[in-house]
């Protein structure tokens, strides 16, 4: 039995080292390789920094829509008691940890650990060698609906992750295969059913007559030894 938590987030650009801030968090709860419905969700004032325009372009969380948000400071007691200290999914692992832990490193907070990360991205490209590794492209893969997808959001995009993950580890079959079993009715004896009378298998005087005729014709026939 394990508790993992699907990572997502989004920035105001790409650079975390450069001054980049986390503007927001997306969180889903899986537990023994099943979603339980658990989610953590908050939009994050990045404290003065703007969101440069080839993010905007991506996901469309603009400055002043961030401007009445919490700061991170604010949410990321919230943050960390929901993950706990369990593994953390994420696609593109090193991008989101990097955020992550400049965001704590500005508090005196301790960084998250690197190896509690499930690197989505890496998993798929060992497992499709040459394959596009993108979100898009493994729900194209897997048949998973991405249509909301429109623009990046840190909730949509672990919640597909969520799935995702699922089918690169191969739990999808168990647990369609326990549903199937859980839901199939259990069989029950009519009770109105009525027993055939037991079939006679002794021989008749007829069918003893013909194998000792075929007996004869057989040179010393084991069933007379």
């Amino acid at each position: 039995m394990q508790r993992e938590i699907v990572v997502d987030t989004e920035t105001t650009g790409l650079d975390a080292e450069g001054g980049d801030r986390l503007i927001e968090l997306g969180c889903v709860e899986i537990y023994n390789r099943i979603p339980t419905g658990k989610e953590f969700h908050r939009f994050i004032n990045p404290d003065g920094r703007m969101v440069h325009s080839e993010a905007l372009a991506v996901h469309s969380i603009s400055d002043e829509f961030l401007a009445d948000k919490p700061r991170f400071a604010d949410v990321v007691g919230d943050f960390l008691a929901f993950i706990g200290d369990d593994p953390l999914v994420i696609h593109n692992a090193a991008f989101d940890m990097g955020f992550l832990n400049a965001e704590l490193a500005r508090l005196d907070m301790p960084a998250l650990e690197t190896t509690r990360a499930i690197d989505t991205m890496l998993i798929a490209r060992q497992k499709f060698p040459g394959a596009q590794a993108s979100l898009d492209a493994l729900c194209r893969r897997f048949e998973i609906d991405n249509s909301a997808r429109t623009k990046h959001g840190a909730l949509l995009d672990a919640e597909l992750l969520a799935e995702v993950y699922l089918e690169l580890i191969g739990a999808r079959e168990p647990s369609l295969a326990l549903s199937v079993e859980e839901s199939a009715p259990a069989y029950e004896r009519p009770a109105n059913r009525t027993a055939r009378p037991p079939r006679p298998h002794a021989p008749s005087e007829a069918e003893r007559a013909a194998h000792e005729a075929f007996l004869e014709k057989i040179s010393e026939p084991i069933w007379r030894r």
